[in-house]
């Protein structure tokens, strides 16, 4: 499917409050935010309804999943995830696994989702998934499940994963997902109406959270992003200079007339 350049609409933001302030500064300053505490410990829903509440009208929320459906225990930042498996259950968290506790973990997940009103949820794993048959059958069952909640489900997949086009096109075709990357990096494996990346500094490795970035490399990723087909875009950048980069992405884009 075609979608004609002069009907996108491109979303600017962060992964996180980055702005200082808080909220209401937040909210001045960009139409869109990645909420970043849903990955470590789901809040109440009476918590992110008050937030959708208190937003502006047209302002986007998307968040990122639990970590207890991506991460397994042995991960640092299950240290808080308010949540403590017996020894058994410590075995089968984590990395899409198709088994009760990840089943619920995610409806959990999504009902956070649905009370926030949530455009997007992005699933992050981990570098240490594997890249096997059985985690590729896995992740297939995983998402059948998933995608009965009619939510707009992205994965950004690290790794041996993040590197098999040919399983991440198979799987987010069959299922409606969104490949999630950092599009200086890497384009998606599939096309999709929503375009959906993740900025986390240029560099060595896959992440490099103390870069910042150049008028130039901003310059590159409008180009990027102006060759990708979507009718929906979200840009969050996720660095230590995130609010400052996102803030002068937007008016480039602004100059340029390609924010509507």
């Amino acid at each position: 499917m075609f979608f004609h350049k002069w009907m996108r609409r491109i979303l600017v933001g962060c992964c996180g409050w980055a702005v200082k302030g808080g909220k209401e500064a937040y909210y001045q300053k960009f139409p869109a935010i990645e909420i970043q505490e849903t990955f470590y410990k789901l809040p109440r829903t009476e918590t992110v309804m008050r937030w959708r509440e208190k937003a502006p009208r047209g302002f986007v929320f998307c968040m990122k999943a639990w970590q207890a459906v991506s991460h397994p225990v042995s991960s640092p930042t299950w240290r808080r995830a308010g949540l403590q498996p017996g020894k058994r259950e410590a075995t089968r968290y984590g990395w899409l696994r198709p088994v009760k506790e990840n089943f619920a973990a995610w409806d959990k997940t999504a009902e956070v989702a649905k009370a926030m009103q949530a455009h997007v949820v992005v699933i992050q794993t981990p570098a240490s998934m594997p890249d096997d048959q059985k985690t590729q059958q896995n992740v297939m069952k995983f998402f059948e499940h998933a995608s009965t909640h009619h939510l707009t489900i992205a994965w950004e997949p690290r790794g041996k994963l993040a590197k098999n086009k040919t399983f991440l096109q198979k799987v987010c075709e069959k299922h409606g997902i969104i490949h999630v990357t950092d599009i200086l990096k890497s384009e998606p494996a599939t096309q999709h109406k929503i375009f959906y990346t993740r900025l986390h500094g240029l560099g060595g490795g896959e992440v490099n959270y103390r870069y910042r970035y150049s008028d130039q490399d901003l310059r590159l990723l409008a180009e990027k992003i102006d060759a990708i087909n979507f009718e929906e875009g979200y840009v969050f950048f996720n660095n230590l200079w995130m609010a400052e980069d996102a803030e002068r992405f937007m008016k480039m884009l602004k100059r340029e007339n390609k924010l509507t």
